[in-house]
């Protein structure tokens, strides 16, 4: 129609925003709890106040009506007074910044619309060393030196990884500096680093915790006196695993996918994100290469001395900590006949430990090396070809 005059459009009744809103103030209330009341009724003022901000939007609306009978109702059995403070009308207010998790619920609540909840990412380092990516790729890499794991605006995690034994390519992790980035007001920047035989319980400049004491939105947490920690940043959703077995480290990391994919372009070199550079691998599709003799053949060099393990006695010790023969055992064999450290057993063991515990999917937690049609399935062909050269090449011994 035509508008004679000055015309405002009418603003819609607000009043199932006003419902909304004091439901998310009071749905993780407990009566059991001692400020229930105290709580109950600032979301009623809260709801009181919004209901009177939408008086003339909502003249003539019989929710509307109900609404504020109801609150005066509701004012007058808690003894609620009509003056004091309110529950926040800033839907993010009413979650904890300093938890990723409720970090969805505040999206939610502001667009009012349903997210999925959100889903996490495992990364894993061990052995010498054996890789597994976010994406489930498993890696067995050189990655001499130092070397990302994690480079993204949240989280830095380098490892530092050296020979283990004369003559071969494989290596192992005996250095990891984690670097928690500042976050708001949740958390100062902190410097975790660990090196064999120091395992710390406390970042570099001595805390054990980030920000505030209270929220513990970050902290450490000592598992085993030197061998064992843990770091749970609730700001970031991420939990981090540290473990020093043997002489050696071993890294396990869960993280929120978005946070791991907040990125630059110049931090791409991440070997949790991408993976060993093909130039590193020591492994091809899965499939680790045969020690000759116990050991990997060196290049061009004198074959170094036999390891106190054969092929049958490594398969038994590996098979008495893990029953399923996924690449998990694979690992644990390829480590006791490349190294003869029984040590790695264990690293192999808590490494499967480790994903049980912070893998989000448990239909993930095995992995099995690929067959050459691209399948994972429990009857790989790995052991019987090595068990076939090692045959041979004793027979020539």
């Amino acid at each position: 129609f035509l508008c004679v005059g000055d015309c405002q459009l009418h603003a819609p009744c607000g009043i199932q925003k006003c419902t909304t809103d004091f439901v998310s103030f009071t749905s993780h209330l407990n009566t059991a709890l001692e400020d229930f009341d105290l709580e109950f009724c600032k979301a009623l003022r809260a709801y009181s106040a919004c209901t009177y901000r939408n008086s003339k939007a909502c003249r003539g609306n019989l929710v509307y009506h109900s609404a504020v009978l109801g609150i005066g109702d509701l004012m007058i059995q808690r003894n609620c007074t009509k003056d004091g403070p309110t529950s926040s009308t800033n839907p993010e207010m009413t979650h904890d910044p300093c938890n990723y998790s409720g970090h969805t619920e505040a999206r939610e609540h502001q667009g009012g619309e349903k997210t999925p909840p959100p889903t996490y990412l495992f990364c894993g380092l061990f052995g010498d060393p054996h890789l597994r990516t976010f994406k489930d790729h498993f890696q067995t890499c050189k990655v001499e030196g130092a070397w990302p794991l994690i480079d993204n605006n949240y989280l830095s995690v380098q490892v530092t990884n050296v020979p283990v034994v004369p003559g071969s390519s494989a290596t192992a992790t005996n250095k990891i500096t984690i670097i928690f980035k500042s976050y708001q007001d949740c958390t100062d920047q902190k410097v975790y680093q660990a090196v064999t035989d120091d395992l710390p319980a406390a970042f570099v400049d001595g805390t054990t915790s980030g920000g505030d004491g209270n929220t513990r939105s970050l902290h450490i947490v000592e598992r085993v006196s030197g061998k064992y920690v843990e770091m749970h940043a609730r700001y970031i959703g991420t939990t981090v695993y540290v473990r020093q077995l043997g002489h050696y480290l071993t890294l396990a990391i869960r993280m929120p996918q978005e946070l791991v994919m907040a990125y630059e372009e110049s931090q791409d070199l991440q070997l949790c994100v991408n993976g060993c550079p093909s130039s590193e691998r020591i492994d091809h599709s899965g499939h680790l290469p045969l020690p000759v003799v116990g050991r990997l053949l060196p290049q061009g060099g004198a074959a170094p001395p036999r390891s106190v393990y054969t092929l049958e006695t490594a398969t038994t010790k590996c098979h008495e900590k893990m029953l399923v023969k996924d690449i998990y055992f694979y690992s644990c064999v390829f480590d006791l006949l490349t190294t003869g450290d029984a040590n790695f057993t264990a690293a192999a063991h808590s490494a499967l430990q480790d994903v049980e515990a912070l893998h989000p999917r448990k239909e993930h937690w095995h992995i099995f090396p690929r067959s050459r049609g691209g399948a994972v399935g429990r009857d790989s062909k790995f052991f019987v070809s090595l068990g076939l050269v090692c045959l041979i090449l004793v027979a020539f011994l």
